[in-house]
C-alpha cells in the first residue's frame, strides 16, 4: 500500500470513529495504534505507553493546565459578570452598544481564559438574556457571543498558541506578542458590522435612554483593573525575558486564584469560598483533555511519519509548482476544512509540524502564519458541522435554534476572512509587535 493510499485509509476511519461520537483523543490513538500495528506488529503496542507519556514530559506543558486554571478562576467566578457589567456601563451610549459591550467583554475574558468555549459559556450566560429583553433578535445575540468567543485562542494567553509554539518549537512568547494586534483587529472588525447591523435595523435605542453618571462607570472597575493588571504581569514578564511561559503562567494563576477569594470569597455574600472546588474541578477536566488529545496527537504524527504519509504529503505539496500565495491559499483551503471537522488543538498539533518547513522554504514566516492558522481555527469553531462555539451557545439559550446561531454568527466569519486578507496584504500587522519588543526572529 503506498503512502498515500495509507494516510487516506487513516483518514477515512478516524472520520468515522470521530461521526459516531467517539472522543478526539482516542480516535486518534485508536487509529495510530491501528496503523502502528499493521507495520510492526504486536512489537510495538508494548512501548505505547512510554511513548504516549514521553510526548506529555515537556516542562513547557505546565503552562497549559497553569493558564486554563488562570481563566477558571474567572469563569467559574462573578468576574465575567463585572466584566460585562463594567462594559456596559462606558459603551451604552452607543448604537448596539449592548452587543458591543458583549464583544468587548469576550475580547477580554478571551485573554483572561484563553479559551473560546469558556468566553462564550461565561459571557453568554449573562449577555445573552439581557440582549433579548432588550429587544436584540436571538440570531444577533447569540451569533455576536459565538464569534466574540472565537478570540479566546487568539488573543495572548492563548493555550492554542502554546500547543502551536510546542509543535513547531518557536517562541511562545513571540507568538503571544504576534497574535495581540491581530486580535484587537478581529474585535474593531466584529464591532465595526454590529454597529453597521444594528444601525440598519434600528437596534440598540433603548440602550440610548440607559444613563449612567461617570461615578457609576468608575464604580465598576476596581473589580475588574486588577484582573487586567494580572495579564500585563504576565505579559510583561513574558516578553521582558523574566520568566518561562510555565513560570509566568504558574504566578498568574496563583495571584487569580487570591484575588478572587479576596473580591468574592471575603467581600461578596452571593459567592461562598467552597466554590473554589469547582474552579478546580474545570480546570482538571479541561486540562486532561487537552493532554490526552497532544498525546495522542503526538501519537498519530508519529504513525503518520513512520508510514512515510508526512514525508510523501509534504514532498506533494513543496513540489506544487505554482506561485507562493497559491500555495498559501489552497493551505488555507485545507486548514479550513481540517477547522470544520476537528478542535483547534488537534488541527495544530497534527498539521503544524508538516506545513512549517513547507510555509518557511516559500518564504513565509511562521509567526505570522500561525496567526493566519489560528483565524482559520476560529472559523471553523462557528461553522458546522462540529461548530464547538454554536453548540456551546446552544446549550446555554436552548431555545435559541443552531439555524439561528449560525445565521447571525456568518457575518463574522466573513469580517475574520477579511483579516486574513489583511494580514496577507500587511504581515506586520502580526509580525510588528514580536520584532519590536523581541528583535527580529533569526
Amino acid at each position: 500500500m503506498t503512502p498515500l493510499l495509507s494516510g487516506l485509509v487513516m483518514l477515512l476511519v478516524l472520520l468515522a470513529l470521530l461521526a459516531i461520537g467517539t472522543p478526539i483523543a482516542f480516535s486518534l490513538g485508536l487509529v495510530a495504534m491501528g496503523a502502528l500495528y499493521t507495520v510492526y506488529g504486536g512489537f510495538f503496542l508494548e512501548t505505547v505507553g512510554e511513548q504516549f507519556f514521553g510526548y506529555l514530559s515537556p516542562f513547557t506543558l505546565v503552562a497549559v493546565p497553569m493558564f486554563i486554571l488562570m481563566g477558571a478562576a474567572v469563569a467559574s467566578s462573578p468576574a465575567g459578570k463585572d466584566l460585562y457589567a463594567a462594559l456596559d456601563r462606558w459603551l451604552n451610549r452607543v448604537p448596539g452598544g449592548l452587543v458591543l459591550s458583549n464583544l468587548g467583554a469576550c475580547s477580554i475574558f478571551a485573554a483572561l481564559s484563553g479559551s473560546s468555549p469558556a468566553t462564550c459559556a461565561a459571557i453568554g450566560k449573562m449577555g445573552i438574556p439581557e440582549m433579548r429583553q432588550r429587544g436584540y433578535p436571538a440570531e444577533i445575540a447569540a451569533g455576536s457571543i459565538a464569534a466574540g468567543g472565537t478570540l479566546g485562542i487568539l488573543i495572548p494567553p492563548s493555550v492554542t498558541m502554546i500547543v502551536y509554539g510546542i509543535a513547531t518549537e518557536t517562541s511562545i512568547g513571540r507568538l503571544f506578542l504576534a497574535g495581540l494586534l491581530p486580535g484587537l483587529m478581529l474585535t474593531v472588525f466584529f464591532m465595526a458590522w454590529t454597529i453597521i447591523a444594528c444601525r440598519r435595523r434600528g437596534l440598540g435605542l433603548s440602550d440610548l435612554t440607559q444613563n449612567f453618571t461617570m461615578r457609576e462607570r468608575f464604580a465598576a472597575l476596581p473589580r475588574v483593573v486588577p484582573f487586567l493588571l494580572i495579564i500585563a504581569g504576565v505579559l510583561y514578564v513574558l516578553y521582558g525575558g523574566h520568566a518561562t511561559p510555565s513560570e509566568a503562567s504558574g504566578v498568574g494563576a496563583l495571584f487569580c486564584l487570591i484575588l478572587v477569594a479576596v473580591i468574592y470569597g471575603i467581600f461578596s455574600h452571593s459567592w461562598k469560598f467552597s466554590q473554589m472546588r469547582v474552579i478546580f474541578r474545570d480546570t482538571l477536566k479541561e486540562s486532561v483533555m487537552i493532554m490526552l488529545i497532544i498525546g495522542a496527537s503526538e501519537l498519530f504524527a508519529f504513525a503518520l511519519s513512520s508510514l512515510f504519509i508526512t514525508q510523501t504529503v509534504a514532498q506533494a505539496i513543496a513540489d506544487m509548482d505554482v506561485n507562493r500565495w497559491v500555495l498559501m491559499a489552497v493551505i488555507n483551503l485545507f486548514l479550513l476544512v481540517a477547522g470544520f471537522f476537528l478542535p483547534p488543538v488537534g488541527v495544530i498539533l497534527m498539521t503544524a509540524p508538516i506545513l512549517l518547513p513547507i510555509i518557511t522554504n516559500a518564504g513565509f514566516d511562521p509567526y505570522w502564519f500561525a496567526v493566519i492558522l489560528t483565524i482559520n481555527m476560529e472559523i471553523g469553531l462557528i461553522t458546522p458541522p462540529v461548530g464547538l462555539n454554536l453548540y456551546v451557545i446552544n446549550g446555554i439559550a436552548p431555545d435559541i435554534t443552531l439555524a439561528q446561531i449560525l445565521r447571525g454568527s456568518l457575518p463574522y466569519v466573513l469580517c475574520m476572512v477579511l483579516g486574513i486578507v489583511a494580514l496577507c496584504a500587511f504581515p506586520q500587522i502580526a509580525l510588528f509587535l514580536p520584532d519590536y519588543v523581541m528583535g527580529a526572529a533569526k
